[in-house]
C-alpha cells in the first residue's frame, strides 16, 4: 500500500471485511476527541438502522477516513423522517483518520457526499449536526455552504444545505 498524498484521487468504498479494522482502528487528532463518536460505535449503530449509508474514504488504494449518512431513501417501506417538511439526507460522521488530515481528502470526501445526497430521490436537504465545542467542524461545513440553523440537538449545533 502506497501512502497518499493530497494529489491522490478520493473515492467512497463499501465497508468489508478487507477494511472494517482499518475504518475501526481510525482515531482523529487529541484536540478533536469528542467532537466525533468513534467508528466503532458508529458501525455498530449502523447496523441497527436501514438508513444508515455507512462508507470507507480512501485516497488512491488507501482507506484514510469514514463517513456515514442518514439517507431514508434506503429504508424500504418506512415512512421518510422529515426535516421542517421536507426530505433530506442527514450527515451523521464524518472524519479523516489523524495521519491523513491536512491532505484535503475531507474537503474531496464531502464533494461526493454532497452529490450522492443531490441524487437522492426526492431530497432537498442536506442536514448535518456538530458538537460546539474548540475545534469543531463548524467552518469546514461552512465552506460548503451549510448554514446553522438557530437548532441545537442534544447539545450539537445543527446546520442545513440546500440541494437545488
Amino acid at each position: 500500500m502506497t501512502t497518499p498524498t493530497a494529489s491522490s484521487p478520493v473515492t467512497l468504498r463499501e465497508i468489508t471485511d478487507t477494511n472494517r479494522a482499518d475504518i475501526i482502528a481510525f482515531s482523529v487528532q487529541p484536540h478533536q476527541d469528542g467532537l466525533v463518536a468513534p467508528n466503532s460505535r458508529s458501525l455498530s449503530q449502523a447496523s441497527e438502522h436501514a438508513y444508515a449509508w455507512c462508507r470507507a474514504i480512501y485516497a488512491d488504494d488507501t482507506p484514510v477516513g469514514f463517513a456515514m449518512l442518514e439517507d431514508w431513501s434506503l429504508a424500504k417501506g418506512a415512512e421518510p423522517e422529515l426535516y421542517h417538511g421536507e426530505p433530506f439526507v442527514g450527515l451523521w460522521r464524518l472524519m479523516i483518520d489523524a495521519r491523513y488530515q491536512g491532505n484535503g481528502f475531507g474537503k474531496r470526501a464531502m464533494e461526493l457526499l454532497i452529490a450522492h445526497a443531490k441524487a437522492r430521490p426526492g431530497v432537498t436537504n442536506m442536514v448535518l449536526s456538530y458538537v460546539p465545542k474548540s475545534g469543531n467542524p463548524e467552518g469546514f461545513y461552512k465552506k460548503f455552504d451549510f448554514a446553522r440553523t438557530g437548532e441545537d440537538v442534544d447539545g450539537e449545533i445543527v446546520m442545513i444545505r440546500g440541494l437545488g
